[in-house]
């Protein structure tokens, strides 16, 4: 009997399926993929952190402005930087920084420092502009950036341009917004600068009517008053500005600076020295702030300097200086104030090598004897010397006054001194009187060691010089003095 074979109805036999064979080698092949990136480092596994995560850019201004309020103007600089590359097309983040490489100009001595600072800061702004063109705000800081670069010590025979440029800019901020605040008072700024001091009150007394809690405001309103010669006021407006930005060291020097000038112009010997300790407060002040910060910054120490010296207790006034070069130690303007310091002290062996390294610029070695001596260990450092300008020509007829002073028929330091002499005479600068007065009286004395005569002591008094503006100059915004 034949009986058929059980069909498998609980298990079925093995088949080969053609389509699961290849779905299985797609899976085989996904797995390797997979297993050699992430040995390869081509795929991370879910859930772990980026390597380098992405900070948004509002992060980085909200550092830049605490930065700033703590008085950290390089830090927020640094931060507002890093913002914009985050995101380069944020126009309010290019005129912040603008308007903070602006005042950071303040804090820079040399000429040439103050212009990298200041060309950097238009370069921003310039930014800005492109991105917002109609935006009130950015054209408002334009208006300032443009004010604080037509210095002619900055800009040269551009400054009237410049400045002339900054008031369009101030004119189209109003316009754009006739309630903005911040370019009513920079259009004040810029006013003062042209001379239209009377169109500055009234723009500027308006802002105060509405800006009490804006720093520039009190800080323009200050810059006002002392140019009317109102110093008591503009210290009592720049100790406003400080209540609003206690931080800020160059509201400090400025307000400083203003304490020293009273007690220049004062008769009453004991006023006179109360208002010097005022002026030594603020700047001490100033100098605590950078020090708490950690902000090595020469100016507050440059600034006592030249009260000490004000006071005729040049001793005092020396280690001052010398304290600012520890902190830079190659700035030639620093040198330069304390050559002159040494002139001021009648130590005129002394002033020749800190006035040589200020005009020409000095080797390591030869700074050390400028400083009078350096340190244990130290070495000195390499000091490029100062171009011939408004506020640095001071230092290049003090360097000649103290080399005709010294010269003799044995020891002739005058070929120097001519060719020194010479070099201002090319700038244009003996049209200044005090100055062609002073290169003259060391012509003379330099014709009389020359010819082997006795040479006079000079009677002239360079220290005292205050620079004018070339002709054709407009007057350049001051900033906080270095001394």
């Amino acid at each position: 009997m034949n009986v058929s074979p059980r069909r498998p109805i609980f298990n079925r036999r093995p088949e080969n399926n053609l389509y699961r064979m290849f779905l299985w080698a797609i899976l085989i092949i996904a797995g390797l993929w997979i297993f050699y990136g992430v040995r390869r480092g081509e795929i991370q596994q879910v859930g772990l952190p980026t390597p380098t995560p992405t900070r948004a850019a509002q992060s980085f201004t909200d550092q830049g402005d605490a930065s700033f309020t703590a008085g950290q103007i390089d830090a927020a600089i640094v931060a507002y930087r890093k913002a914009l590359e985050v995101d380069p097309n944020n126009a309010g983040a290019w005129a912040k920084l603008a308007q903070i490489q602006t005042y950071s100009s303040s804090l820079i001595i040399t000429d040439e420092g103050r212009r990298t600072a200041l060309t950097d800061a238009l370069a921003s702004i310039d930014k800005a502009k492109a991105l917002a063109p109609d935006d009130s705000t950015v054209a408002a800081i334009r208006a300032f950036v443009l004010d604080w670069n037509s210095s002619p010590d900055v800009s040269g025979d551009r400054a009237p341009a410049l400045l002339t440029e900054a008031e369009q800019e101030a004119v189209r901020a109003l316009q754009l917004d006739n309630t903005n605040v911040l370019a009513l008072a920079y259009y004040a700024e810029i006013l003062i600068d042209q001379q239209n001091i009377n169109q500055g009150k009234q723009n500027i007394l308006q802002a105060l009517e509405v800006g009490q809690d804006l720093m520039d405001v009190h800080r323009i309103y200050a810059y006002l008053l002392e140019t009317e010669g109102n110093y008591s006021q503009a210290i009592a407006e720049y100790d406003r500005a400080i209540e609003i930005a206690p931080n800020l060291t160059f509201l400090h020097l400025r307000a400083g600076a203003n304490y020293r000038q009273l007690a220049f112009i004062s008769t009453i010997e004991n006023q006179r020295l109360a208002l010097y300790d005022k002026s030594l407060e603020y700047f001490a002040r100033a100098a605590k702030i950078n020090e708490q910060l950690g902000v090595k910054d020469p100016i507050p120490y440059l600034s006592i300097a030249k009260t000490y010296s004000q006071l005729g207790e040049f001793y005092a006034a020396g280690r001052n200086v010398q304290k600012a070069l520890e902190y830079d130690p190659s700035n030639p303007d620093v040198y330069g104030q304390l050559g002159i310091v040494f002139q001021r002290s009648r130590n005129f062996e002394g002033a020749i090598p800190a006035l040589k390294c200020a005009i020409k610029g000095c080797t390591a070695e030869e700074s050390c004897e400028a400083r009078g001596g350096c340190d244990p260990g130290e070495t000195g450092t390499e000091v490029k010397g100062m171009a011939l300008s408004p506020s640095s020509v001071v230092y290049y007829f003090s360097y000649v006054s103290n080399l005709a002073a010294l010269s003799r028929p044995k020891d002739n330091k005058c070929p120097e001194a001519l060719q020194v002499i010479a070099e201002i005479r090319a700038g244009g600068f003996d049209s200044d009187p005090i100055v062609s007065q002073i290169l003259q009286e060391n012509e003379n004395i330099c014709a009389l060691v020359e010819s082997g005569r006795t040479v006079p002591t000079s009677t002239t008094s360079p220290e005292n010089y205050t620079p004018t503006p070339l002709p054709g100059s407009p007057p350049a915004t001051p900033t906080p003095p270095a001394n």
